[in-house]
């Protein structure tokens, strides 16, 4: 039995889908005005390794990811490129695509854009209203109504008169209470708009998730999840306005990824403390970067620094080192390993816990190699790549992991000078073979020196 941490309930729960072997997810995609930073990497490698361990269980997975191409940031960027918003957020999707597929982040089954469902965001919005939870506004917006749910804050714990006493003064005198939020909002002169029964416009971000996620999964489904700062009020509002539409319960399982922290902040665009995923992969394997977000639990803040990516690149080399030069068997059955990894996932997808059963596989095949057992050895090289692959890790040939760094040297030119070393060391030249050493060493490339030749790795 899966068990799993519902933000709902503040509690690990036992996992049970509403239809038995299939589990309907959602989780908050990208608002695309800009190149996705690492914290939207944890969110993305996180419910990447969940998807792929429930599937792993035997789950039929039916996993939506939005986007969101319509918003404040997307308008007022697109008007400082002097660009259309589509062709600004058409970039940046690619970009995105591009960022998870370095990452080894599997395709959702969908990828909704907010854009597509305006019709259903309008007709949510029309029986909200009629059913008294929202209201036009003289200034042509549409706002929700938090005072007609009378469960507002059951996520996030926060109450009601709480956030009214903290609210300001001067709130916009078209709410009927400060802590109301828009669900249409009128469009400015010149500004991208949709038609609606009350004027030209376009959708609040919070309906937009509501309509998507109802349309591709169902009024009530399994699993939602998201970033931190998604908690509030995203996800509140969500609940709110999806279970007045629907008068169901809306999802089971809310699960939450934790922050990337840059000097103990979170990782933001706001506060200018982020680092773009092709910067860092500009710098890192992207196999290192995943291993980096993989190796806390998806819960955990992840404190990044260079000096943490530098030992996860220096970890995953040792599970690599472990499989080199050993040939994985075939149709190796499930034994005490597969039991350790399942049973530390299935308490609310523990990753750490499965990186040790990881490191215990590669000890054990370390000494298997040096006892001579190839047979034991070939074993237990299929159960670390197997499991490993759960995790969307140690599916690279092992050389070519070693050989796949940023020097700016080719592997042609790093055998050429490997081979001129040779040369120099036969002609008993050590000065000159240290140098070229040296000089791979200054480019990042280590050599190991055996009795079966010289290999190589980039450091």
């Amino acid at each position: 039995m899966i068990r799993i941490y519902n933000t709902l309930s503040q509690q690990k729960e036992d996992f049970q889908p509403i239809q038995p072997g299939k589990v309907r997810m959602y989780v908050c995609g990208m608002t695309v005005y800009d190149y996705c930073h690492l914290g939207h990497g944890r969110v993305l490698v996180a419910f990447d390794v969940i998807t792929r361990y429930l599937r792993h269980r035997g789950y039929d997975v039916h996993y939506v990811r939005n986007i969101t191409d319509i918003d404040d940031k997307i308008l007022r960027r697109a008007d400082e490129n002097g660009e259309r918003f589509t062709a600004l957020t058409q970039r940046m999707i690619d970009a995105m695509h591009e960022d998870e597929r370095r990452l080894g982040v599997l395709a959702p089954t969908e990828e909704p854009r907010a854009t597509d469902f305006v019709d259903e965001i309008v007709a949510m919005i029309r029986v909200l209203i009629n059913k008294g939870h929202a209201y036009a506004a003289d200034n042509g917006d549409v706002y929700f109504s938090v005072d007609s749910f009378k469960d507002y804050g059951k996520l996030s714990k926060k109450r009601l008169e709480d956030l009214l006493a903290g609210a300001r003064v001067d709130v916009e005198q078209a709410k009927k209470s400060p802590a109301d939020f828009a669900l249409w909002k009128a469009a400015k002169p010149g500004e991208v708009s949709w038609p609606s029964p009350w004027g030209d416009g376009r959708p609040g971000w919070h309906i937009e998730c509501s309509a998507m996620s109802s349309h591709c999964l169902g009024d009530t489904f399994d699993i939602h999840g998201g970033g931190p700062d998604l908690l509030f009020p995203h996800h509140e509002n969500e609940i709110a306005q999806s279970e007045c539409a629907t008068g169901k319960h809306f999802v089971n399982v809310w699960m939450h990824a934790g922050a990337i922290r840059v000097n103990r902040e979170k990782m933001s665009k706001s506060l200018g403390n982020f680092f773009t995923i092709r910067e860092i992969l500009d710098k890192y394997p992207p196999e290192v970067v995943r291993y980096f977000l993989v190796s806390s639990h998806y819960r955990s803040q992840v404190d990044y620094s260079e000096d943490n990516l530098v030992e996860a690149g220096r970890t995953l080399e040792r599970l690599y080192h472990a499989l080199r030069g050993v040939l994985p068997a075939k149709n190796v059955p499930e034994g005490e390993f597969d039991r350790q990894f399942h049973e530390t996932m299935d308490d609310d997808f523990n990753t750490a816990g499965a990186m040790s059963v990881l490191h215990g596989v590669a000890n054990e095949l370390n000494q298997a190699r040096r006892d001579g057992d190839e047979h034991r050895s070939r074993e237990l090289a299929a159960v670390l790549v197997r499991l490993g692959g759960v995790l969307g890790l140690l599916q690279q040939d092992p050389e070519a992991f070693f050989k796949a760094g940023l020097s700016d040297l080719t592997e042609e030119q790093v055998e050429a000078l490997i081979e001129a070393r040779a040369n120099a060391r036969k002609d008993k030249n050590f000065a000159e073979a240290d140098r070229i050493r040296d000089e791979l060493l200054e480019k990042g490339i280590i050599l190991d020196d055996s009795r079966e030749g010289t290999s190589w790795r980039r450091g």
